[in-house]
């Protein structure tokens, strides 16, 4: 029993929480900077780059989907200039125009391109493929131990081990430029700070993470894990530190008990009742926010 709930629940659970944890920790500096739009964004428009990549070089390993998404996002920053300058619109106007305008161009490539015979389609885009995230060999707990079985874990969950990896050296080694530039951008110029560096590199870790998250988790949860949990975690205190503690505090309880929901707490209510684990985890981080939005003691002045 031990064996089968690691290999069939705790892995995939596991992959869940990596992805949620990894976007909330960047999803913090996005709602201080008021750009939680942008998180949205980079999530849509790498649908369409990531299709790209598969179409041109028949693979889905992480290299050829981040040039992809690194083109679809160079793509997008301009269209966004196109149509902000043309229609003289504002920016989030502009912004939301193309970015819905991709993801649809995005979810038009996979119905007519070949990706289901490698699980990539429209549902596994929005979904994820998280329930099917096994570790099969897992099914003994004396595979913990064994180097052939760990080989055989889901590819994703190293990726997500390695973004997350790189999401915290990002906050350790850029802290604080990173926490001045956010409040006060105005003053670390002057100070000499690298503040569009910083704000780009942001900017690309998130892309990096939504990359890496999307076949796994799909577009749903890395929006929600963007933007939800440190939203909350922004009502629960005015203080960056236990903020970020808190986020990370709501995105494993979303990812835990949103894949425990969806699944065993769905059957509880009749045989064979489940729901995607995707739309869970989401459904349980907006129930976190709504819940802070009425309790929390910070919730009058907090803002994303």
């Amino acid at each position: 029993m031990d064996g089968l709930f690691i290999g069939l629940v705790a892995v995939p659970m596991l992959i869940g929480a990596l992805a949620a944890v990894s976007c909330a920790l960047l999803g913090n500096f996005l709602v201080l900077r008021k750009q939680s739009l942008m998180g949205d964004a980079v999530s849509h428009v790498v649908l369409p780059g990531i299709v790209a990549a598969f179409i041109v070089t028949g693979s889905i390993s992480v290299g050829p989907m981040l040039i992809g998404a690194a083109a679809a996002a160079l793509v997008s920053a301009f269209l966004i200039e196109l149509v902000r300058n043309l229609g003289k619109v504002e920016p989030g106007a502009a912004m939301g125009v193309v970015f819905t305008s991709l993801f649809a161009l995005g979810v038009i490539m996979l119905e007519q391109s070949d990706t289901r015979n490698i699980h990539f389609d429209v549902e596994h885009a929005l979904y994820g493929n998280l329930e099917s995230l096994v570790w099969l060999s897992g099914i003994d707990v004396s595979a913990l131990f064994d180097p052939a079985a760990l080989a055989d874990l889901p590819p994703q969950l190293g990726r997500l081990v390695v973004a997350l990896l790189l999401v915290a050296a990002f906050l350790i080694l850029c802290w604080r430029p990173l926490v001045i530039s956010t409040f006060d951008p105005v003053f670390a110029g002057s100070c000499g700070m690298p503040v569009r560096f910083i704000g780009a590199a942001l900017i690309a870790l998130v892309a990096v993470v939504a990359v890496t998250a999307f076949e796994a988790v799909g577009a749903i949860i890395t929006i929600a894990m963007l933007i939800c949990p440190a939203a909350a975690a922004r009502l629960m205190t005015n203080r960056l530190g236990p903020q970020l503690a808190w986020s990370v505090l709501f995105a494993l309880i979303s990812a835990v008990l949103g894949f425990w929901l969806a699944g065993g707490g769905m059957a509880l209510l009749g045989s064979g009742f489940a729901v995607s684990a995707a739309g869970m985890i989401a459904t349980v981080s907006g129930a976190i926010l709504a819940l802070c939005a009425m309790v929390a003691p910070h919730r009058k002045g907090a803002g994303a």
